[in-house]
């Protein structure tokens, strides 16, 4: 059995890489904007939604590869009970981050594991993040440091790199910020004796 990552995320490649696996990143080819109103418009927790993707993905990939253990994962931002997605371009991202400026928000991380068309595994971790109050020029001259390189992430911040400069107050799993609960996934693979 070879494990597959319904992903294309450098993050949660990175991730997987740095932990010492061998894989084979596969994008899923969800619309997940529609999964996630449906969700939503139908009286779901927006709180349930990451799990609800990441399921998605490793079934839709695992429905082309059903002999293989395919991994699925997402991440949704919360905050004052609105969800945000990836933003398009730098001027929409000056907008959210003004919105999420002085506030907690909550991120979401899941993962769910599928074999042979199947759920095996899911687990899911929140973090708490505590940004600073910013201006609007604060924040003119983040995105100006910072560039486009921030349109990949759900909250136009990489902690991993001058993002964390936003924070006031971090509580949660680093990973799970990354946008996969890691420690949980790996002690699920640890489990599996047939993986190559």
């Amino acid at each position: 059995m070879k494990l597959i990552l319904a992903s294309n995320s450098a993050a949660r490649r990175h991730m997987l890489t740095n932990a010492g696996y061998q894989y084979q990143a596969v994008s899923a080819n969800i619309d997940e904007r529609e999964i996630e109103t449906n969700h939503l418009t139908s009286g779901q927790p927006a709180f349930d939604l990451a799990p609800v993707l990441a399921n998605a993905k490793a079934k839709a990939v695992s429905a082309r590869y059903p002999a293989d253990l395919v991994i699925g994962s997402d991440q949704v931002l919360l905050c004052q009970g609105n969800v945000f997605t990836k933003v398009k371009d730098l001027k929409e991202a000056a907008k959210q981050l003004s919105t999420l400026q002085g506030k907690t928000h909550q991120l979401i991380s899941a993962v769910a594991c599928w074999s042979g068309n199947q759920p095996l595994f899911q687990a899911k971790q929140q973090a708490d993040m505590s940004m600073y109050r910013l201006t609007a020029e604060d924040i003119e001259a983040y995105l100006a440091d910072t560039g486009s390189t921030i349109l990949g992430s759900v909250g136009c911040y990489q902690i991993e790199g001058k993002g964390i400069r936003l924070f006031e107050n971090i509580d949660g799993s680093h990973f799970a910020i990354m946008g996969m609960p890691l420690i949980p996934l790996l002690k699920f693979l640890r489990q599996q004796n047939d993986l190559q």
